[in-house]
């Protein structure tokens, strides 16, 4: 298969760049659980300036191949049928041919405040059954976000974050973190005097975790679901 082709006959064709900063983003997105700045994509691919990533990203947007938050440095999201069809594309030898092979059932699992961390729930409010293909990634359960601290992420208030259960994460890495009994979203940065929580968002201050905090990690986020597409 050609790389500036989907594998659905109607999807938009791409150019070799387009193409390239698609994957960027979906690699980042895989690695770190948040897309790619434009500053980011723009030193990753040598362009001059950030607008030159910008003009091509407003491409893909235009051809309904990604969505664009205003107001973040990280707002781009991959639209739902386009990680469908990436993931098809690299796993089109392991497709299953009955759809209900594909489904997962996920709990959606107490509430996190990605403003300031709040007592999380320990029961269980719904469970909703989701695409696998979503996500590159298996998770394990969804958490309701609450707040905007991690706004700059693309992670809003009211989305759905999907979370795989992990005890450890790389540095960098959107995780969701256990305080005592409160948990939180924030990207992990861990230096030599110990763990740092940081938000996404200019408004809110980093959570320094001491050395006789109790902390813990719940998981690794490895996707998003928009909250208008579970209403």
């Amino acid at each position: 298969m050609d790389r500036t082709d989907y594998p659905t006959s109607d999807s938009p064709k791409l150019t070799a760049r387009q193409q390239q900063i698609l994957d960027l983003v979906q690699s980042a997105i895989e690695r770190t659980g948040a897309p790619p700045t434009r500053a980011e994509i723009a030193a990753e691919l040598g362009f001059k300036s950030a607008n030159a990533a910008e003009e091509h990203l407003q491409a893909l947007a235009r051809k309904g191949v990604i969505e664009l938050v205003g107001g973040t440095s990280r707002g781009i999201r991959l639209r739902s049928d386009t990680l469908r069809a990436l993931n098809a594309s690299r796993n089109k030898q392991f497709s299953l041919p009955l759809p209900g092979l594909m489904q997962l059932t996920l709990p959606l699992v107490g509430r996190v405040a990605a403003g300031s961390p709040i007592l999380a729930q320990e029961h269980v409010d719904k469970t909703y059954g989701v695409e696998a293909t979503l996500f590159a990634r298996q998770p394990d359960y969804l958490l309701r976000v609450r707040g905007m601290s991690m706004r700059d992420a693309g992670i809003l208030d009211g989305d759905l974050l999907a979370v795989q259960k992990a005890s450890d994460a790389r540095n960098g890495q959107i995780v969701v973190a256990r305080l005592g009994d409160e948990v939180t979203v924030k990207r992990l940065h861990r230096t030599r005097h110990g763990v740092e929580l940081l938000p996404e968002n200019p408004d809110f201050q980093p959570i320094v975790v001491g050395p006789g905090d109790a902390f813990e990690l719940e998981g690794i986020a490895v996707g998003l679901i928009r909250n208008h597409m579970m209403m």
